[in-house]
């Protein structure tokens, strides 16, 4: 069960011969997702009450679950007092060492009160959860960023670390004892932008490590602003660089996706590797359904220089972008 796929869109260009979306039916809506596959089986874990769960034996026809939280655990209104009921945000299902981890977020909207929690299990199918507890916190007034959207990620030594953060001070990045899967070390920031930066994805390949993020406004239906970006870097902690040499430290950032006639505001972005092939979850606001936040997936390719692309190897890029 890899997770570490890459992803991009030469900057604002279209593209011919462009990577398929995947024909999705079912159960579809959906924001901030995360995708595995345990055996034959997909999973794909959404902000929501309680926490959504979709599951789908294909990849392409998705059931709503139960989901994985039926009450609040007592003490994420201890780190977020005014969180609305049974709201779980943003969460990163993965495998390491043996057991599925899941990260999530609760947070009082608009407000870095805010707290990333951890449940885990030996397997999706046994479903034998535990609550792992809190992993890392903010609080309105004491600290500069925003303790949501986690991402775990591991280095080419196979270390364990989590990236997170939204708004506020940008993305944050911290080592994790392998042990816990908690933080073991100091947190450090790797991106920032004055409008809006988020939900970061965070990935080793090509001796690159490549920082996605989601950029601009989200959560507004068809008028969302939200577009996908990235960076790389050869070291894990930095710097971050664009195509064109601009730190995301200083609002860099090479755009990925961005909206068209339908699909509004692509974000929430979620990277994954299946056997030989990659592919990009993300949600986008359907103009031909109210606006509503659909999951979306799609085939991701790599070009000539190393950079994630949606174009298929061998065809042509050149067309401007709808």
């Amino acid at each position: 069960m890899q997770r570490h796929i890459f992803l991009g869109l030469v900057l604002l260009t279209g593209v011919v011969g462009r990577a398929a979306d995947w024909p999705l039916t079912g159960a579809l809506n959906a924001h901030d997702p995360s995708l595995i596959k345990e055996g034959g089986r997909w999973w794909c874990f959404t902000t929501g009450a309680g926490l959504r769960v979709k599951t789908s034996p294909d990849g392409l026809n998705w059931t709503q679950a139960a989901p994985l939280f039926s009450a609040e655990l007592p003490w994420w209104r201890k780190y977020a007092p005014a969180m609305r009921p049974l709201d779980v945000w943003a969460p990163d299902v993965q495998e390491f060492g043996g057991r599925i981890w899941c990260y999530y977020s609760v947070s009082e909207f608009g407000r870095n009160s805010s707290a990333i929690g951890l449940k885990s299990c030996t397997s999706l199918a046994a479903g034998d959860w535990r609550d792992d507890g809190l992993v890392i916190n903010s609080r309105s007034g004491q600290d500069a960023y925003n303790a949501i959207d986690p991402f775990l990620t591991t280095d080419a030594a196979g270390r364990p670390w989590l990236a997170f953060g939204s708004w506020f001070d940008g993305i944050q990045l911290v080592a994790l004892d392998p042990a816990t899967m908690k933080p073991a070390g100091a947190i450090r920031c790797i991106a920032r932008r004055e409008n809006g930066i988020e939900g970061p994805n965070l990935v080793y390949a090509n001796g690159y490590y490549y920082l996605f993020v989601s950029i601009d406004k989200c959560c507004a239906g068809v008028k969302s602003t939200y577009k996908i970006t990235c960076g790389r870097s050869a070291k894990i902690t930095g710097p971050y660089v664009d195509k064109a040499g601009v730190s995301l430290l200083r609002g860099g950032g090479t755009v990925l996706e961005i909206g068209g006639e339908r699909w509004k505001g692509p974000g929430g972005q979620d990277v994954y590797q299946t056997g030989g092939a990659w592919l990009i979850a993300r949600h986008t606001y359907d103009a031909q359904n109210n606006g509503r936040p659909a999951l979306r997936v799609s085939d991701l390719f790599w070009d000539a220089d190393r950079w994630p692309t949606f174009t298929q190897p061998g065809q042509s890029a050149t067309k401007p972008a709808p």
